[in-house]
């Protein structure tokens, strides 16, 4: 049995990180310098998380990327970057980049 708690602690802190800057009345203001907000779900409730831009290099982000462009094109209805993924794949994803930085 493998235990992954030090993942599990960063991924719980990018959670609290993302919901410190959820809600439904977020403007580019709340976006701290080197982030950029993205909209996350499948459904038409998305969730919107705050995220850094160097993520947006990294080869699994930019495949999620390709598959926002199939989707959306450059015409995004949130009006923000929207990835058209579950939230939990989502997260995996992110938590995923943290261990990878550290």
């Amino acid at each position: 049995m493998v235990i992954r708690l030090p993942r599990m602690v960063q991924a719980k802190q990018l959670l609290k990180r993302a919901n410190s800057f959820k809600s439904n009345n977020a403007t580019a203001a709340d976006v701290p310098k080197g982030c950029c907000a993205v909209y996350v779900g499948e459904s038409y409730e998305k969730k919107r998380y705050v995220i850094p831009i160097a993520y947006l290099n990294q080869p699994s982000f930019r495949e999620l990327l390709s598959h926002a462009e199939e989707e959306f094109g450059y015409d995004h209805p949130m009006g923000g970057l929207t990835i058209p993924c579950r939230e939990e794949m989502f997260i995996h994803l992110t938590s995923d980049l943290i261990v990878k930085e550290n």
